[in-house]
């Protein structure tokens, strides 16, 4: 993508712009090897890059990464593999990368999207938006258990069920799972729930218009069972940017914001986090900042007034975000940016209760891994852990797990 040029709802899913370029690079304080773990520091940060993905062992992780208990780390990548099609894999605290399964694509299932769960028996959850039924090939919903079986527990058929989930699953304390499609239903998308037994119960179908259209991001379900969540697209009839949405447990959909493509925002590729107070925060990946419309950090409170925590100007403070943000104890959001930063390949950053921004670390796309797609998580111990997903080692291209230590 060109500087300045403002990412489509249709780039969401299609990433058809993906920068496979050379870029040049600033140097960091320090790059040292240590066993197979590259380590580089920047602004008082050090990255590991835990892992280097080669092709085979898969290719472009564009969603993040997900510990268990014992500090592994669960991820996905959309190629790569033996057919192309897509890998699950686990990333070992001794830096051992295990393939948990190999996508095959066509009847099985293809393309990965959005983040993992893990259960408390140590069961994998998620999406593909291909593959699984062979007429339709719209996308399965899978299961793999902790001895490595892989279980398709739903495939879309492409009508009023949906076709093409573009989220990972979340999943109640009943065992029952929640996402979106990006389309079908009505043709723009719904919400569904899955129960233990695989059975789909259509929870919502967006229609295009006011409602909003082309949900990308996972939903957060609160106490009571409400579902919240953002589209892409739909929601103001003159701009189309977007929504913010409450779905109630009686499947009514309530639109708490509309994206009107100024400074609010455009756009939001990822899901929401949400505060005990019921506040929503989140971002978008275009609007914002006149100049620049490369996307904003929003607030949402329970009245439905929004307020931009920080406007992205392709600077060193970043520039179009496709992940969401976590928060921690203290009111901090924590996420990366696209592009921006040094040598605008992305950076991690934090942001404060008062919207003032930090940079944690800024990529400069070789060696250390560029242009992360998928948000962050993070540990106990105030560690961040993400997904790049280009790495212009002069090889594969094919992008990095990393870790960030304050």
């Amino acid at each position: 993508m060109k500087s300045g040029l403002r990412p489509t709802a249709k780039h969401l899913v299609s990433l058809a712009y993906w920068p496979k370029r050379k870029r040049s690079s600033r140097a960091l304080v320090l790059t040292i090897m240590l066993g197979a773990a590259l380590v580089c520091s920047s602004a008082g940060q050090t990255l590991t890059v835990l892992h280097k993905f080669n092709g085979p062992d898969g290719d472009t992780p564009i969603t993040g990464v997900i510990r268990d208990g014992a500090g592994n780390v669960y991820g996905t990548t959309k190629w790569g593999g033996s057919a192309g099609s897509g890998t699950v894999f686990k990333v070992e605290t001794s830096l051992n990368e295990i393939l948990l399964h190999d996508f095959t694509g066509t009847t099985e299932a293809a393309t990965p999207r959005g983040n993992l769960i893990l259960d408390s028996a140590g069961n994998l959850y998620g999406a593909a938006s291909g593959g699984g039924d062979s007429a339709c090939q719209c996308g399965v919903i899978f299961r793999i258990d902790r001895r490595g079986k892989w279980t398709v527990l739903y495939s879309f058929k492409g009508g009023q069920d949906g076709y093409s989930p573009g989220a990972g699953v979340i999943l109640d304390g009943a065992g029952n799972l929640y996402g979106t499609t990006y389309s079908g239903g009505h043709t723009y998308g719904t919400v569904f729930k899955l129960d233990a037994s695989g059975k789909e119960t259509m929870l919502y179908r967006f229609r295009g218009g006011l409602d909003g259209s082309a949900p990308t991001g996972e939903l957060v379900r609160d106490a009571a069972g409400n579902l919240y969540g953002t589209t892409s697209a739909g929601g103001d009839s003159i701009c189309q940017c977007g929504t913010i949405f409450k779905l109630d447990s009686t499947g009514k959909e309530t639109v708490l914001y509309r994206f009107l493509g100024g400074t609010d925002g455009s756009g939001s590729a990822a899901g929401l986090v949400r505060d005990a107070a019921g506040n929503l925060y989140g971002m978008t990946t275009g609007g914002g900042d006149p100049i620049c419309q490369c996307g904003v950090v929003f607030k949402l409170d329970k009245s439905g007034k929004e307020t931009v925590l920080h406007s992205f100007t392709h600077g060193s403070d970043g520039a179009y975000p496709y992940g969401g943000v976590i928060r921690d104890a203290a009111g901090n959001l924590y996420g990366t940016t696209n592009y921006g930063g040094d040598s605008d390949a992305g950076i991690i950053f934090k942001l404060d209760s008062s919207g003032g921004e930090t940079i944690l670390y800024s990529f400069r796309g070789q060696g250390d891994g560029g242009y992360p797609y998928a948000g962050v998580i993070r540990d106990s111990a105030g560690n961040l852990y993400g997904t790049t997903a280009f790495d212009d080692d002069g090889n594969c291209f094919c992008g990095t797990v990393w870790e960030l230590t304050p």
